[in-house]
């Protein structure tokens, strides 16, 4: 039987089709194993990467606060402008219209825009922490795939005000240099993390936020207005003298606490880019110098403590010249000859030949002991780790010649804080003291106060009487009369030394430099003051151009911080502290003087006082010098208290405080029991209540 054609053809179109069908089925299949199997992970990464976005939210930086609680360094909240790459559909008119809103896009920043926004990418910086202006212009353009958020910007409200102190913060909130770099670990905090799912339009249906930490508040040593009477100073001694640059510290002897530290040149940090590296580096204790004559302060101790010879001493400085193999003649600065010296005098007329004399007497061993004992060749503090440790020689490569130029200070390297901290402690009666520029740390709702570290002694009582007697008589009447201050004795000693250029000495430049400590014996600063090359009218001599800086720093230091004069002072007038201030119950002998805020009535102001803020003052009816007793006591309990009856009763023991929020006292640091020195801050948070708490124990409402 003959099978129809049309069977034939209906039964091989039935199998191709079902062929195809086969395919079909069979690819699907594949490719759903590939999908499923072979790239599930892959995907699934995919999928959530477009449904969901972490982005990290920045902690704010703790303050940096000057010993009186004022701000140095904050943080505020700045606009970074961002884009989505991946939803942008015309990248080259959303980079030109950037650059029209910026105003000031360069040629290289609209490329590296426009690669940045010309890729499938979900997240990318446009530009961050920009200015208000610019980033309400870039919002008015409503672009597409632009988005902001806010993150944390250091600020300096004082600008340039102990700038190389204080250091700069970077774009990624990350301390750079200076104390934002030291402490940036206890500054910057822990970061917080924001998750935002996204349904398959993109539009956010959940968010997931973790808070970050904010950061440790820091206390500096520093008086932000003694700063500014240095950084004043400084900068007006390096004008006057056409000088390359300069550097002075001002340091508490007693506790190493650094009350000033300033430098020239300097800058904003707020705009640290704009200026180079030259002008951002800490002089004070980055760059090496020779110290000249300020360092036989070291070569007289050594000889006094080793008793190799008394302060009475003669030297015989003649011919005015030592010669030694192998190097020119070392001669009197002006080629002087000062014939036969006290050993007194070989230090107040800085006698080259009679340091070199003395430190051959006291020898190479001995000499360089006392070189490490006062803590020179190695870091000072830990609070400064680019600190330079200095150069000094091994004591077996002393030779003759070494020994005589280490004697009047050359042939080793120091940085001013090494200096001036050498110094103090001959202001302290001979312990080296650890200088320092942290004074406290806040951290949850605490305050951890830094506390003076004696390193070791360096010379004996009696020595430190002997020397500091040497050293007054230097500016009584040796090369240091400029820094004499009325009213005040004033110990110190001179420097001028040959600097080194293309490892040579030069003749025309110069370090000029004097350190010292003042009043003379019950001294309350040390100081230090160093200028680079010197070319003006006063020449270059530290007795001419770094003293008369020093002085002026001093005697307005001094001026500010209430320190009575020591030389003919006038006879204190004491009065007890009252409880009862308005004095309106007082009896009319004791009304003569009364207790009065400093801030509204014209007064005498006491040690410690600011004109910024509240202090003690004593209203006199005869013009005699005050001074108001205050003991050093622990934090008063405020909880509870209202805001004016907190601040009246720590304003009482001489406490600054620092409010913030309203309402009653719920919070203080320090707590209550806990020491405080007079003059200190006590930070109140104020809140109010529906239904105020009960009240600690003995807590007025």
């Amino acid at each position: 039987m003959t099978v129809p054609a049309w069977r034939l053809a209906l039964k091989r179109r039935l199998t191709v089709v079902t062929a195809l069908l086969a395919f079909w089925v069979a690819g699907i299949e594949a490719r759903l194993v590939f999908l499923q199997v072979v790239s599930h992970n892959r995907l699934a990464a995919l999928a959530e990467r477009q449904h969901s976005r972490t982005q990290e939210s920045p902690a704010k930086r703790g303050d940096i606060l000057d010993r009186r609680g004022r701000v140095l360094a904050t943080s505020v909240d700045a606009d970074t402008i961002y884009a989505v790459p991946s939803e942008l559909s015309d990248p080259g008119n959303v980079v030109a219209n950037l650059c029209r809103a910026f105003g000031d896009c360069t040629k290289k920043e609209r490329q590296a825009l426009a690669e940045k926004l010309n890729n499938q990418k979900q997240f990318a910086y446009v530009r961050r922490q920009v200015s208000p202006d610019v980033a309400r212009r870039v919002a008015d353009l409503n672009l597409e795939g632009i988005g902001f958020v806010k993150e944390s910007k250091r600020f300096y409200p004082n600008r340039e005000l102990a700038a190389h102190l204080l250091g700069w913060v970077g774009v990624d909130n990350v301390g750079l240099a200076g104390i934002e770099s030291t402490y940036d670990a206890d500054i910057r905090g822990k970061k917080g993390t924001i998750l935002i799912q996204t349904d398959a339009r993109r539009k956010a249906f959940s968010r997931i936020e973790r808070l970050p930490t904010a950061g440790s508040t820091v206390e500096l040593t520093i008086d932000d207005y003694l700063q500014h009477i240095a950084e004043r100073e400084l900068q007006a001694g390096v004008v006057e003298n056409r000088a390359a640059g300069g550097t002075a510290i001002v340091m508490n002897p007693h506790s190493g606490e650094i009350l000033a530290m300033a430098n020239q040149p300097t800058f904003n940090p707020n705009a640290y880019r704009d200026v180079d590296e030259f002008a951002r580096r800490n002089r004070a204790v980055q760059d090496l110098y020779e110290p000249g004559s300020t360092f036989k302060v070291v070569t007289a101790s050594a000889a006094i403590e080793e008793r190799v010879l008394r302060p009475d001493a003669i030297i015989d400085t003649n011919p005015g010249q030592v010669k030694l193999a192998g190097r020119p003649a070392i001669r009197e600065d002006g080629n002087r000859n000062y014939g036969v010296l006290s050993f007194t005098d070989v230090i107040v007329k800085s006698s080259n030949v009679g340091a070199i004399r003395i430190g051959f007497k006291v020898g190479a061993e001995r000499l360089s002991r006392f070189v490490s004992l006062y803590g020179f060749g190695h870091p000072s503090s830990q609070d400064f780790p680019a600190e330079s440790p200095g150069i000094v020689w091994s004591p077996d490569k002393w030779t003759e010649s070494a020994l005589a130029s280490v004697a009047m200070g050359y042939q080793i390297g120091v940085t001013p804080l090494q200096m001036v901290t050498a110094v103090s402690s001959v202001a302290n009666g001979g312990e080296l003291i650890e200088p320092r520029v942290i004074r406290a740390t806040y951290r949850d709702d605490r305050r951890f106060a830094v506390r003076p570290k004696v390193l070791r002694r360096t010379i004996n009582q009696e020595t430190d009487a002997a020397l500091t007697t040497i050293m007054e008589q230097v500016v009584a009447r040796g090369t240091a009369k400029r820094a004499q201050i009325p009213g005040y004795t004033v110990a110190g000693k001179t420097g001028t030394a040959q600097k080194v250029v293309n490892g040579h000495y030069s003749h025309s430049d110069h370090m000029a430099s004097f350190v010292g400590f003042m009043p003379s014996r019950n001294p309350a600063l040390a100081m230090v003051v160093v200028i680079d090359s010197p070319k003006g009218p006063n020449g270059d001599h530290g007795g001419t151009v770094a003293a008369p800086i020093f002085q002026r720093i001093a005697e307005a230091s001094l001026r500010y911080l209430g320190v009575a004069p020591n030389v003919n002072p006038a006879p204190p007038v004491l009065i007890a502290r009252q409880q009862d201030t308005d004095n309106r119950d007082m009896p009319a002998p004791q009304a003569e003087a009364r207790l009065t805020d400093a801030s509204t009535t014209p007064s005498t102001r006491l040690p410690g006082a600011s004109t910024t803020t509240p202090s003690f003052a004593i209203s006199l009816t005869t013009p005699q010098v005050a001074t108001l007793v205050v003991d050093a006591g622990s934090v008063p309990d405020v909880r509870g208290m209202g805001a004016r009856d907190a601040v009246r009763t720590l304003f009482k023991l001489g406490i600054n405080a620092h409010v913030s929020g309203d309402g009653i006292v719920v919070s203080q640091m320090p707590a209550p029991g806990e020491p405080i020195d007079r003059g200190g801050v006590c930070r109140l948070l104020l809140e109010r209540w529906a239904h105020p708490p009960e009240l600690p124990q003995g807590a007025r409402p």
